[in-house]
């Protein structure tokens, strides 16, 4: 359980990193929509490659993994909604919207947009062979352009440096435990279960990714982010090579 927390804290903790260098070194939009659309197409491979191809590998048959790529987007969406309607819609945009949402809210959005993947961390570890490094390096890389671009709307919203170091360290805490939970909660589950829970998290991830991240990458980096995605789901593909 050690491990699993360590490990998700260590693919939490790029958002630390992401929130210094917004501090420390503001970044143009049309920059930080390429730096987003890159994460995107990391995150995109590690969905195909470690999440749905392992959920495959794992069990016989597609239905519990079609069953677990529905629940999860399904479950991301409600949960995604009702934060939104709390204050927390705005809370990875660059601009500065970030003032007129609820705190709260935008926290909570935080947590939820990054414990599927922490989760799948604390899974991978079951089957004893160590963590995956391509989805390591996926989460790791998708969440510095995430905090990037929050640290930047929310420091524009009146945020003050240490409360948004304190943010990054809080969810990077709690990356750690979702992957510890994810460890402890499906150390005796079947193969079946495993599954599901592996295309859950594919699932509110795509989810994500769809809803957030891909978006804004477009609005400040414009039709060239389509490349960026390309190349950043090339290196994760290529990253699968080392497991």
């Amino acid at each position: 359980m050690a491990s699993a927390f360590a490990w998700g804290f260590v693919g939490g903790s790029s958002l630390i990193l992401g929130g210094l260098i917004a501090l420390l070194t503001p970044l143009n939009r049309r920059l930080l929509g390429l730096i987003m659309a890159f994460g995107a197409g990391v995150l995109i491979s590690a969905v195909a490659y470690d999440l749905v191809a392992e959920a495959r590998e794992t069990t016989v048959g597609d239905d519990g993994i079609a069953l677990g790529l529905a629940c999860g987007a399904l479950v991301f969406f409600i949960g995604d909604t009702l934060i939104d309607r709390m204050g927390g819609d705005n809370r990875k945009r660059s601009d500065g919207s970030q003032a007129d949402g609820s705190p709260l809210a935008i926290v909570l959005g935080i947590v939820l947009d990054g414990i599927p993947e922490s989760a799948t961390l604390g899974i991978g570890l079951l089957n004893g062979e160590g963590v995956g490094i391509a989805l390591l390096a996926a989460i790791f890389i998708s969440n510095i352009p995430e905090a990037i671009a929050a640290t930047a709307g929310l420091s524009a919203g009146g945020w003050s440096r240490g409360r948004l170091l304190g943010l990054w360290t809080l969810v990077a805490f709690v990356s750690g435990l979702a992957a510890a939970a994810g460890y402890v909660l499906l150390d005796d589950a079947s193969p079946a279960a495993i599954a599901f829970v592996l295309a859950f998290a594919a699932g509110a991830i795509l989810t994500m990714l769809a809803d957030t991240m891909m978006p804004e990458a477009f609005q400040h980096g414009g039709k060239i982010v389509g490349l960026a995605t390309t190349v950043g789901f090339g290196l994760a593909f290529a990253l699968t090579g080392f497991e």
